[in-house]
């Protein structure tokens, strides 16, 4: 298995990530990680709607995402990897899922948060784990659409004194 992307998204799967992000990334296999979007079919089937053209679509919690990737199941797949939060991430990377790059795409606007982008906010709470990913060797980017110049988050989050 090759994760071939990851990215933080409000929406998970939508318009831009099954018509840009996912095809250019070569992925055959789309994974949604979301507690709340799996545990509900109406939400989950809704997801899979979106799914880009020839690749497959999991609609999964973190537990079983974890399991999944402890058993090999995605062996021979590209991965392209949404969740709405860092922490799946670090989850993810914590136990052996290798990917570099974090794509930071659209967010809600949160209080309490650092705005990056114009459609990009980290909350303060999740600063420490943007850091881990960081030490750990995960370049941490914002942009909404794949034309986009990247932004490094962790540069943006340390001039504004964050970090």
């Amino acid at each position: 298995m090759v994760v071939v992307g990851t990215r933080i998204d409000n929406r998970l799967l939508h318009g831009i990530v099954a018509t840009s992000w996912a095809p250019q990334s070569g992925a055959t296999r789309v994974m949604v990680i979301d507690d709340e979007t799996a545990s509900s079919p109406v939400l989950k089937d809704a997801m899979k709607l979106g799914r880009p053209a020839g690749m497959a679509v999991s609609v999964i919690t973190a537990a079983t995402a974890l399991a999944n990737f402890k058993h090999n199941k995605y062996d021979h797949q590209k991965v392209f990897i949404l969740a709405k939060t860092p922490n799946i991430f670090l989850k993810l990377r914590k136990n052996g899922v290798l990917f570099n790059e974090l794509i930071l795409g659209g967010t809600l606007t949160y209080e309490n948060s650092v705005r990056i982008t114009n459609r990009a906010y980290v909350k303060k709470e999740d600063i420490p784990i943007y850091s881990e990913l960081a030490q750990l060797g995960v370049t941490i980017k914002s942009m909404y659409t794949t034309k986009d110049n990247p932004i490094d988050v962790m540069a943006v989050l340390k001039e504004k004194g964050e970090i």
